[in-house]
């Protein structure tokens, strides 16, 4: 063979290895930078832009696609210890026409982290409010979309700011009383009685912890290697010490039943989504938010838990443009009679 041809395959092979060793070497090395540079690309894939907003000395941050325009702005409210881009498998199944916007949570991920700010769930509605003042989201009322403590939250800023929202989506929310303990309360109850509250099941410190954490809040087991287990670790670890003060705040009795406790108080027509298998939040709080609010749309998903957003994306998605669709008809057929 001709030594410049054997030159080139020599270059070549040199130039596809490399990125081949680096992908390799941060799977291997660095997994938590290969989650985060996956968020990143999911984002531009799915044309999602990361934006900052301050009110006074407070920033937050969140990403959104689209304009405003004759249907209504989406806003979702992320579950705690998640951020703006656990939305992506859902945004991926919405028309891209839509106004989306997901924030992140205060204290979680780019929003400001503050040991004077007040993290219950009726503080951290009053924060989300500002937010959307600071972008001017309220011009004209926008859907409300909230899951577990962000479904908590999404009910009582419905209840404290009707006059923002058209409509609410609440997936498995957190916030109401259970007759059916779940298999997490269960687990906190053994853990206050043995006074090892530190091992909070939701906030997971090795790959095992984490593997156990994905088994609770799913009923489809996914298959995670053990790499990227230590990588979500790894992502998590540094903010640990933030969502167990999170967590204690959010659980006080001055927010535990938040929901139940301003639930009444909603007017907006609201959609219900729960997975039947849920073990961190009980099922039977579907049936609670149904008795109490006026107009209540119920949706209960079989085979699916308490990651109803991660198990069941298209199927969330869907039921949230029908159910959009059916009031855009309702109040079509309101103005022509």
């Amino acid at each position: 063979m001709d030594s410049e041809v054997l030159n080139m395959f020599v270059i070549a092979g040199g130039t596809l290895a490399i990125p081949i060793l680096a992908f390799v070497a941060s799977f291997l090395l660095w997994p938590s930078a290969l989650i985060r540079i996956y968020y990143w690309y999911w984002r531009r894939a799915l044309g999602m832009q990361v934006r900052y907003a301050n009110y006074d000395d407070y920033q937050f941050c969140y990403s959104y696609r689209g304009r405003p325009g004759y249907r209504p702005s989406i806003l979702m409210l992320h579950g705690f210890s998640a951020h703006k881009d656990m939305w992506l498998s859902i945004v991926k199944f919405l028309p891209k026409n839509l106004h989306l916007v997901c924030v992140d949570m205060p204290g979680h991920e780019g929003t400001t982290r503050s040991a004077l700010d007040d993290y219950s769930i009726s503080g951290q509605a009053k924060r989300i409010h500002q937010f959307v003042e600071c972008i001017k989201l309220n011009r004209r009322p926008f859907h409300l979309v909230g899951t577990s403590m962000g479904g908590n939250v999404a009910g009582v800023y419905a209840a404290q700011y009707p006059e923002d929202i058209c409509s609410l989506t609440l997936i498995c929310p957190a916030g109401l009383p259970s007759t059916t303990d779940s298999k997490f309360i269960k687990q906190l109850r053994e853990l206050q009685e043995s006074e090892r509250i530190d091992r909070i099941p939701l906030i997971p410190s090795t790959p095992e912890e984490m593997a156990d954490m994905l088994k609770l809040c799913s009923y489809i087991r996914f298959k995670v290697p053990q790499q990227i287990l230590q990588g979500l670790v790894d992502v998590r670890i540094p903010h640990n010490d933030f969502y167990r003060k999170l967590f204690l705040e959010i659980v006080d009795e001055k927010s535990r039943h938040s929901l139940h406790e301003n639930m009444n108080k909603i007017k907006a027509p609201t959609q219900v989504i729960w997975g039947k298998q849920d073990q961190v939040l009980d099922v039977s709080g579907a049936s609670v938010l149904a008795s109490a609010i006026p107009d209540c749309h119920v949706y209960i998903l079989e085979n699916c838990g308490h990651s109803v957003v991660v198990e069941r994306p298209r199927k969330t998605a869907n039921l949230i443009l029908e159910f959009l669709a059916l009031l855009h008809s309702m109040d079509s057929s309101k103005k022509q009679a």
